[in-house]
């Protein structure tokens, strides 16, 4: 199923790293799709970038980044949840080249983690987060 190795990461802002793990500051990597001057070209840019949102708190991205037909009419997030890495564990789909796509991860926060299959699709080009599947 999966095309891609385990790749661990944490988030770390006294650096000034991107929080979804990648190399590079915040403002170069998924900053740009929080903004609004970038789109994240891949399910899995998309799902890096919709954790660095979970991390930082931004609900208006989240909201414009879920699929219409699944995306709730608000979002609450828990104040005391803090995430503490992403390990994405493989995707399938999800380039340029596909409309569809998915993303296994395992977000991990203070006392615990979650494990998912998230489902994108393109809306109108972009990349959208329809759903998940909670594993184990």
């Amino acid at each position: 199923m999966s095309r891609r190795a385990a790749r661990p990461v944490s988030p770390s802002r006294s650096t000034g790293g991107c929080p979804c793990g990648l190399s590079g500051s915040y403002e170069a990597c998924c900053g740009r799709f929080h903004s609004g001057t970038g789109a994240a070209p891949t399910a899995e840019a998309l799902m890096r970038s919709r954790y660095s949102a979970f991390v930082r708190g931004d609900v208006p991205y989240l909201l414009r980044t879920w699929h219409p037909r699944t995306r709730p009419g608000r979002l609450e997030l828990d104040p005391g949840m803090r995430w503490t890495g992403l390990e994405i564990l493989g995707a399938t789909d999800g380039t340029a080249f596909h409309t569809t796509g998915t993303v296994t991860f395992r977000a991990s926060y203070r006392g615990g983690s979650l494990h998912e299959r998230s489902r994108f699709e393109r809306v109108d080009g972009a990349w959208v987060y329809v759903d998940g599947e909670f594993l184990d």
